[in-house]
């Protein structure tokens, strides 16, 4: 797997594959504790090893294990790798039509007690789910088959999770339902316009909360308040825009919602540590997104 990996990706940040749900990932040099923000999806790492902070759990995630983001969360993260022994990785989106489709069919046979949702865990890898992430990458090294198989293994991948030691959680986590559900609904709504005027009120009232419970809830879920949460994923944005789209600090902070650039860079420096400026030359690298070499071949 370490070999199809590195035929594929060959800098370090993202590497674009034919099919479009999955991205692969390489580091060659470690981090330290750095805030970071995952969209839902599922990441398998195939060496190296990425540890993650969330609220006061650590999780790590390696060849033996992968982790699964239901819903987006802000959380600091470190990774061990080094030139010789680059961190290498797969990302999956996490497709909710695809899931509710397979979680539908879980569902009609499903004898498990309900679990409690989770918005983020990691799972021991099974030599089933090995396979198929094997089976993936086999076939992203060929325009046809990635192509033709690419999606149906994508979609097996996601059925292995939601059937793995924790899939009971994951399914809680992703059908929407409850107290969790309305969280998780709140957290689209932020994310879906970073610059909109949005404020603990609405979104409470908007979930049927009061604005004490809906604090409650979402702490319970993110680990965090409405308003550190909506800071996060604003600077978060800002943070990628700048590192992707070498935007100005000025024009970031605008398209996410500030009207002060002085009270972006401060709010800025004191969440990453650097100027605006500095922590967009400091990440570029990380985050450079290639595309996918075999799509030149076709």
């Amino acid at each position: 797997m370490i070999a199809l990996h590195t035929q594929m990706a060959r800098t370090d940040g993202y590497t674009e594959t034919l099919v479009d749900d999955v991205r692969l990932t390489r580091s060659t040099q470690s981090t330290t504790k750095s805030p970071v923000m995952y969209e839902p999806c599922i990441a398998i790492a195939l060496q190296g090893r990425k540890r993650t902070y969330f609220g006061n759990e650590t999780m790590q995630f390696d060849a033996d294990h992968y982790l699964v983001v239901a819903v987006p969360m802000p959380f600091t993260a470190t990774t061990e790798a080094s030139p010789e022994q680059p961190f290498l990785g797969i990302s999956i989106r996490v497709d909710r039509t695809t899931l509710a489709d397979l979680m539908f069919a879980i569902d009609q046979s499903d004898t498990e007690v309900p679990a409690m949702p989770k918005g983020m865990m990691v799972t021991r890898m099974d030599e089933r789910l090995r396979d198929t992430v094997q089976r993936l990458l086999e076939a992203l090294n060929s325009p046809l088959e990635a192509r033709v198989l690419g999606p149906g293994i994508v979609r097996e991948i996601c059925f292995r999770a939601l059937m793995g030691e924790q899939g009971a959680a994951m399914r809680a986590a992703l059908t929407s339902q409850g107290q969790f559900g309305r969280i998780a609904k709140a957290l689209r709504r932020i994310h879906a316009d970073y610059a909109a005027d949005i404020d603990v009120g609405m979104l409470a009232a908007e979930a049927s909360m009061s604005v004490p419970a809906f604090h409650v809830h979402f702490k319970s879920v993110t680990h965090c308040s409405p308003i550190q949460y909506l800071k996060s994923a604003r600077l978060l944005q800002a943070r990628l825009l700048m590192a992707r789209n070498d935007m100005t600090a000025q024009a970031a902070s605008a398209q996410v919602g500030y009207e002060s650039p002085s009270q972006f860079s401060r709010e800025f420096k004191r969440y990453f540590g650097r100027s605006p400026s500095e922590e967009a030359h400091a990440v570029r690298r990380l985050l450079s997104v290639q595309p996918a070499e075999a799509a030149r071949l076709i």
